[in-house]
């Protein structure tokens, strides 16, 4: 065995520090010693992000006490994402984090409910969601809590503060051992075989690791400009490849969920914060100008500007081998992919814990760095695929960026997954992909694609079944969520005491 002994992260951020939390969780400090090297003098991008159901998860696996967590990086929970606007104008529809319904018998919710719709039922699909009734209402409870109720197959995410959350993992790795070393890293020296040897800083300074991994944002430092990893382009896909970006005051009440409007050349976002909104305008170029841009943005503003806006230029794309070498990429080094769909932070978490997964030695055997490419490559492409169908799915003509869209060329994974789904209702479903079932019916069904027919075998089942059961599981789920707290009193804490004695029920 030639085990490594030193990890040299470079960059600090939201990547760099997560990187550093989750090493420093699984590896003892006097056995694998953890660096990181960051610049006070470089920004990062974070304005305020959005998370999905797993990130929860990973803070859980940490040993991280929710709460506390939440106060630190002034979160807020987030039960999904309200669409308004894509599909046609005046038009919206919710992405629900969690379970769509529960199987009829033997049957698959979704293929009953489209049979229901076929012969004449009214009811909508995020009926049978307890995120989507839970944020139409405002409402929110922890679904861990609600075990065995109409709400417990319900997920939620966080929205947080990205420079807190940087900083809040900053001090769970140091507890843990991770060295800090402020600097500005210039180079990168090389071993015969290709090796990254050690990283040179612009004050002279040389630090020496075993393996490296390049946080260091749109800069690739490592992983572009030493190692040369080819930069896969994903713009005839997604058009988008700007963004301007601000920091608003708080609007009451905090709703628990991400709204994305879409707009004349792209979308804005809007994240609500505990002491702060985060918003933005992503947009292509091509069909928008800077200034343009900037207006829309500051026109749709709820709350006043709390600085002057950014303006973030981004390609979309991945790097073929976000492992290469001895060098791991995390973040905007590894790849982008837009925001639409709050999935940043989790590629930064799938990435550490596939390296994690296939942990190597100092001699990083090949067949380990190709199988962590494979996988990570695959996550890549599932969010880009499922980012690429809200705008290919779009009915609107009325701006000249739509009606690229309309036309867009897909990939070929798309293409498959549209029309398999057109059949029968039927998914294609991968190894452990972030995006079930309902988060596809979900945007299907949001953009107006239904399948023709509904799955045969459902036939066996009674029609006044399925009508009773669907009706049933609606009214129940709307008599809990009325019973819960707001989403306010929630992040007040007030739902422990107050709830003491309500009926979730």
């Amino acid at each position: 065995m030639n085990p490594i002994r030193k990890i040299v992260i470079v960059g600090g951020g939201t990547s760099g520090w997560m990187a550093a939390a989750m090493l420093s969780h699984h590896l003892k400090p006097d056995v694998c010693r953890i660096e990181l090297v960051e610049s006070a003098d470089i920004g990062t991008i974070g304005i305020g992000e959005s998370t999905v159901p797993p990130f929860v998860g990973l803070i859980h696996r940490l040993g991280i006490d929710e709460r506390d967590f939440m106060q630190a990086t002034q979160a807020t929970y987030k039960l999904g994402i309200k669409f308004v606007d894509w599909r046609q104008r005046n038009e919206r529809y919710f992405h629900p984090f969690g379970a769509i319904g529960k199987r009829i018998g033997a049957h698959d919710f979704y293929q009953c409910w489209l049979r229901a719709r076929q012969a004449g039922n009214t009811s909508s699909l995020q009926d049978f969601s307890p995120c989507s009734v839970m944020a139409e209402s405002g409402r929110f409870f922890l679904p861990g809590e609600a075990q065995n109720t109409p709400i417990g197959g319900a997920g939620y995410a966080f929205h947080v503060d990205a420079t807190l959350l940087a900083r809040y993992l900053r001090r769970y790795s140091e507890s843990r051992g991770v060295t800090r070393v402020e600097g500005t890293v210039g180079s990168a020296a090389r071993r015969d075989n290709g090796f990254i040897e050690a990283v040179e800083l612009e004050d002279g300074r040389r630090i020496e690791g075993d393996f490296f991994i390049d946080c260091t944002g749109f800069r690739a430092l490592l992983i572009d400009k030493t190692l040369a990893s080819p930069f896969e382009d994903w713009s005839k896909y997604l058009p988008c490849d700007r963004a301007v970006a601000v920091k608003t005051s708080s609007v009451m009440p905090i709703p628990p969920y991400t709204r994305a409007t879409a707009r004349r050349a792209g979308w804005s976002w809007r994240i609500p914060l505990q002491n702060r909104v985060g918003e933005g305008y992503v947009y292509a170029s091509a069909f928008c100008s800077d200034q343009d841009a900037r207006s829309t943005l500051l026109r749709g503003l709820e709350g006043p500007i709390l600085e002057e806006p950014r303006l973030i230029p981004f390609v979309t794309g991945r790097r073929r081998e976000t492992w290469r070498f001895n060098c791991l990429a995390l973040g905007l080094a590894a790849g982008f992919v837009e925001p639409l769909e709050s999935t940043a932070i989790h590629l930064i978490a799938r990435g550490m814990d596939f390296f994690l997964r296939y942990f190597p030695d100092r001699d990083c055997d090949a067949a380990l760095v190709r199988e962590y490419n494979r996988r990570i490559g695959a996550d890549y492409e599932e969010v880009r695929d499922f980012i690429a169908l809200h705008y290919c799915a779009t009915a609107r003509e009325d701006t000249p960026f739509w009606r690229w869209c309309r036309n867009m060329p897909l990939p070929d994974s798309l293409q498959e997954r549209i029309e398999l789904f057109q059949g029968h209702g039927a998914l294609r479903e991968g190894v452990d992909e972030l995006f079930r079932n309902a988060s596809w019916q979900s945007v299907f069904e949001g953009m107006g694609i239904r399948p023709r027919k509904h799955c045969p075998r459902v036939d066996n089942l009674d029609m006044e079944s399925i009508t009773a059961t669907l009706e049933m599981a609606r009214q129940a789920i709307r008599g809990m969520v009325g019973n819960l707290p707001t989403h306010d009193e929630f992040l007040r804490g007030q739902s422990r005491t107050e709830l003491i004695g309500r009926p979730l029920m």
